[in-house]
């Protein structure tokens, strides 16, 4: 894993791929993340993500890209053994991520964020994309501020 970050870089290639078309949010902010640290993340949990766009499962509960943040999160700093005391921090972290969410757009739900809009409009897509840079970018942040990262910018 390297021990510098670029936060706009993550957040760039987060939406770059949701954008192309080549991922949904969830599963764009854990590639960037990923490949942007050099982490020896298996693909499969690239695959994990797959199942939370559109409000989990296409449901349009929690927004998408909240959900792949909680999930790269997880990764960091998750428990892997059960009784691990440090679910505490995650949970912490995960809070202050979907807060974050909250704080600029009032809610988590997809069938809110996107009232109105036709799901394969370029309305629909921007906002997705906008939200899918935004978390990528927070998350991105959170983890350089807990492991101490040097912050890089191009």
């Amino acid at each position: 894993m390297k021990k510098e970050i670029n936060i706009t870089k993550i957040k760039q290639d987060a939406e770059e791929l949701y954008r192309k078309g080549d991922f949904f949010c969830s599963e764009a902010i854990v590639y960037s993340i990923k490949n942007n640290l050099e982490l020896d993340m298996p693909d499969e949990m690239i695959a994990m993500a797959s199942g939370f766009p559109v409000g989990i499962g296409r449901s349009k509960c929690v927004c998408g890209a909240v959900s792949g943040g909680v999930m790269a999160l997880g990764y960091f700093f998750g428990r892997t053994k059960g009784g691990d005391p440090k679910v505490v921090k995650t949970l912490e972290l995960a809070n202050e991520l979907q807060e974050s969410f909250k704080n600029n757009h009032k809610v988590l739900c997809c069938k809110v964020l996107t009232k109105g809009m036709d799901m394969a409009s370029g309305e629909h897509k921007n906002q997705c994309v906008a939200f899918t840079g935004e978390i990528a970018e927070k998350t991105a942040e959170i983890v350089a501020r807990e492991l101490n990262l040097s912050i890089i910018n191009d």
